[in-house]
């Protein structure tokens, strides 16, 4: 609906346009003014006309104004300054709107384009912990809103199977007689990790130790030893499950599971070399190496080590030319510790092997202020530790504002709101940003991801209370909304705009702040309007049914639980 008005006031300007002998840009974009009493819709084309022109630009967009043909589902067209701005005539345009809002609302059509969008992929050698929990929030819920904004795609975890870190707890399972199942915790991810911290010190302290795990590492990347394969797959496929149900309970699920092993085994990782050696651009010291310093990059790539065996970065090159074979583009999400290895990746595919690079977006760490929380499992923090603590913290806060209620109502209610208070929290700030989780904040009930939850939840409870079947009642023809009332119907034609724009921008902190806005819009009427019972009972039932559908859709971008009740 947002779309076919927008069309419409583009239109009236274009043929305002027609009436000036100049040839400017045509291929503009309308905005949201700061401010409703600035209008609806706002256009910047009169700066565009005046280099033309050569006169001031409130003069162009004052002449624009009187030029327009104003559409009928306008009240009008203004200039503030240089701003040409319409104004939606809510009395017509109110009731279009909310015959047009249903349960996929904010879906756009189809775009021609397939995203293969790797997230997280935290090496499997323990439970996933607060150092990667930005990176899965930010790209779960990116991958939502590009999916809503009409793209395919396909997210990826990429599976560290060859690295070192799972030879040295292979070590401690074959030479020092470690068993999983023996270890602290209570989820195989947590065993795992306690594991690999007792066989890790035995290799820093011991050089046999460490001569072995190098063997290890040779002997599994040949493939020839069976069963030492099946202990390396065991250690793998149990880490990542318990990895899978950490991600679970925060509302993230990856299409595919990718292992890096299979380029090794497969041959693409020594065809990608026999390439760079056969081009001529492979240097053989201790190690063989790319120099990119020709490329204005100090570091070189190193391909193999010394004993032959792959490197990561080798491995990753081939993935990426395999996921680059699945989609149109290829979509990272790194943290900014990878800036130089990605910088690297980017000018081999594009320098040397004269193919489209990964596009990458970098995020900066999360930290948790000092002394917020204790963990009882070592020096970091596991996601499992947070969930469970929001949960907790979120289990207070409802038993002291409705100590009537029963451990059994409680619980979904805690989960809902600990669970949307850490997505809600991590994804509202851009991920170049530093964020620091602060529990204050992120559980808030006036101003957190809580508050807008029970907006969702309030407008539940209002439409079971009217008893009324709100898909057999229709918008009253006589109505004209208020201000509240706008507001309200303003916020929710903006939803598809603001996941269109968030969507090109590939950033999602837009529409934290979206939902923000629309469940204070809905708190106001609420607070402001009687609903059941009014003149227009059956109007205002539809429209807190719309708001109630377009906060569900906002919230599920990033992941978060919609409740009925609160």
């Amino acid at each position: 609906m947002y779309f076919e008005i927008e069309k419409q006031a583009i239109d009236a300007l274009n043929k305002a346009l027609d009436q000036y002998d100049e040839e400017i840009d045509r291929n503009f974009r309308l905005e949201f003014p700061p401010d409703p009493k600035l209008g609806d819709l706002a256009s910047t084309i009169a700066f565009a006309l005046t280099k033309k022109l050569k006169t001031s630009p409130n003069l162009v967009a004052e002449d624009l104004v009187s030029k327009i043909e104003v559409p009928e589902i306008f009240e009008k067209v203004q200039n503030f300054g240089p701003y040409v701005n319409f104004f939606i005539d809510y009395a017509k345009f109110s009731k279009q709107l909310l015959e047009k809002v249903d349960e996929n609302y904010g879906q756009l059509e189809k775009v021609d384009e397939k995203i293969v969008l790797e997230h997280t992929s935290a090496n499997p050698n323990g439970p996933l912990h607060i150092g990667h929990v930005r990176n899965s929030i930010f790209g779960d819920s990116l991958s939502r809103l590009l999916k809503l904004a009409g793209r395919e795609v396909q997210t990826q975890y990429y599976v560290n199977d060859m690295g070192r870190q799972i030879a040295i707890i292979v070590y401690g399972i074959t030479e020092m007689g470690l068993k999983i199942e023996d270890q602290e915790g209570e989820k195989i991810d947590e065993k795992i990790g306690k594991l690999y911290f007792q066989a890790n010190k035995e290799v820093e302290e011991n050089e046999a130790a460490n001569e072995k795990v190098s063997e290890l590492i040779q002997k599994y990347e040949k493939g020839e030893d069976e069963d030492l394969n099946k202990v390396f797959e065991h250690v793998v496929e149990s880490c990542v499950s318990g990895i899978k149900d950490t991600l679970k309970r925060i509302n993230i699920h990856h299409d595919d599971f990718v292992w890096e092993g299979t380029f090794v085994r497969n041959g693409e990782v020594s065809d990608l070399v026999n390439y760079f050696e056969k081009e001529g651009f492979v240097s053989h010291e201790e190690v063989d190496y790319i120099d990119l310093k020709f490329y204005n990059i100090e570091k070189e790539f190193v391909l193999r080590r010394s004993n032959g065996t792959s490197l990561y970065s080798t491995r990753d090159l081939a993935y990426h030319r395999y996921k680059a074979t699945l989609g149109d583009l290829v979509l990272d999400i790194l943290g900014s510790d990878h800036k130089l290895s990605s910088q690297q990746m980017k000018v081999i595919f594009e320098e040397i092997l004269k193919e489209k690079a990964p596009e990458v977006i970098f995020y900066e760490f999360i930290t948790l202020p000092e002394g917020s929380m204790s963990t009882r499992r070592g020096k970091f923090v596991s996601v499992d530790d947070l969930v469970d603590e929001a949960i907790l913290r979120a289990t207070e806060e409802i038993k002291s504002r409705n100590p009537n209620l029963s451990d059994e109502e409680i619980k979904p209610m805690a989960e809902n709101i600990g669970i949307g208070a850490i997505r809600f929290f991590i994804a509202k700030l851009s991920p170049e940003k530093h964020l620091t989780f602060k529990w204050d904040e992120a559980l808030s009930f006036e101003r957190g991801c809580a508050s807008i939850q029970y907006a969702h939840a309030r407008a539940c409870k209002l439409l079971n209370k009217s008893g009324k079947d709100v898909s057999s009642l229709s918008v009253a023809d006589n109505w004209v909304p208020n201000d509240s009332e706008q507001d309200l119907v303003r916020l929710i034609a903006k939803f598809p705009q603001v996941v269109e724009d968030s969507a090109n921008k590939k950033r999602v902190h837009n529409i934290t702040q979206y939902c923000q806005d629309l469940a204070g819009s809905f708190n106001k009427f609420y607070k402001s309007e009687q609903v059941i019972g009014s003149d227009v009972e059956d109007t205002r039932l539809i429209l807190v049914d719309r708001a109630k559908t377009t906060i569900k859709n906002a919230l599920d971008i990033l992941g978060v639980p919609a409740p009925e009740k609160m």
